[in-house]
């Protein structure tokens, strides 16, 4: 970039809310995440993606980028050690999905509980993984009446033991396991033959994290012995495997996170991490508003604020549409605070006469 000139900056066409930064202060061209490669990124000096972007040295080698800001919660998909010995500002946008995935997770689980004519009340919800994610699933299990078990190893060594478990003892009495770590050498297929082989007959999974954490032919071997089984990643996206689609209970196209609050929140993190990179003093404290949420009855707030099954339905009847499913995906809206405090009303009973279930 020269002293003169604005800088160029190369954006996922899919990352909304990037138009409330002014042309005179940069120039945006919007692409493909398939279509951000080397030849198009050479001359650029910043790039925002997703995660369909991979940014390693194959990508960046003799181009111009001096910042990398993806609207997501991780960076599996970034080289971070290249980009630090090049000088490369990575910014990502932890946490900011969270309030969707929560909402995910609890749909999900009264969904699946409503079909086996269950209630989720005193259920024991090992959570594996709590960070950002996996905090807030703790507080509305608890707020909903379920027991949880925590397992999170790094947030142990540095906080101590207590209120934490080893991975061994919440397997064995969970009745629902959630997955909330990150993809790491540690976690690469985490939940193997071993994992499934230590879970309660008749427990459910859920994995909303990185298909990559699940050894998928593991879980298709573990299926006969499980209750449920909640994937909304999977190996291989978006080419996924049609066999371990025909087991779950509940499947999605990796939409967990997608809400228009949890876009909001990665955009804006993204915008002010790049004010502050190029110096742009006015959108530092860059704030996005989004129109009030629609009044959704009490009874009502894990169905009609999401209604999974018609994902799900979408999803098994042409999964070979995966990532045109994703794309297309219209951002839904986040319970309020008035709305999660009002989500009790919903339990035990209430849902199972409002769902509109699909075999």
């Amino acid at each position: 970039m020269t002293v003169n000139s604005i800088p160029h900056i190369i954006a996922d066409d899919q990352i909304p809310f990037l138009d409330s930064i002014p042309s005179r202060l940069a120039r945006i061209t919007r692409l493909p995440g398939h279509l951000i490669d080397k030849e198009t990124i050479h001359a650029a000096d910043a790039l925002i993606v997703r995660t369909r972007t991979r940014c390693d040295a194959f990508l960046l080698e003799g181009s111009s980028v001096s910042f990398i800001g993806s609207a997501t919660i991780g960076t599996d998909h970034i080289d971070i050690p290249y980009c630090e010995s090049r000088g490369i500002t990575v910014v990502n946008a932890p946490g900011c999905n969270a309030g969707a995935v929560m909402q995910y997770i609890f749909t999900a689980l009264t969904a699946w509980a409503a079909k086996r004519n269950e209630d989720l009340c005193g259920k024991t919800l090992g959570v594996v993984g709590v960070g950002n994610v996996g905090k807030k699933v703790v507080r509305l299990a608890e707020h909903l009446g379920l027991k949880t078990l925590l397992n999170d190893p790094p947030r142990a060594l540095a906080e101590g033991s207590a209120g934490f478990v080893e991975l061994a003892e919440l397997i064995t009495h969970s009745d629902i396991v959630t997955l909330h770590v990150p993809l790491a050498r540690d976690t690469y297929c985490m939940a193997d033959r071993a994992f499934f082989s230590s879970m309660k007959k008749g427990a459910c999974l859920v994995n909303t994290s990185r298909g990559e954490v699940v050894d998928e032919e593991a879980l298709k071997n573990a299926e006969k012995d499980l209750g449920g089984i909640i994937l909304d990643v999977w190996h291989n996206e978006p080419h996924i495997d049609t066999e371990t689609l025909k087991i779950t209970d509940i499947a999605t196209p990796h939409i967990a996170g997608y809400s228009l609050e949890g876009k909001r929140n990665a955009s804006q993190t993204v915008i002010r991490a790049l004010a502050g990179h190029f110096g742009w003093k006015e959108l530092e404290n860059h704030c996005i508003d989004l129109p009030p949420a629609s009044d959704v009855p009490a009874d009502l707030l894990f169905t009609q604020c999401f209604p999974i099954f018609v994902e799900d339905k979408q999803l098994r009847s042409a999964p070979h549409l995966f990532e045109t499913f994703r794309k297309n995906y219209v951002f839904r809206r986040e319970w309020t605070p008035e709305q999660y405090r009002h989500l009790t009303l919903c339990l035990p009973g209430k849902i199972r006469n409002s769902l509109s279930i699909t075999d």
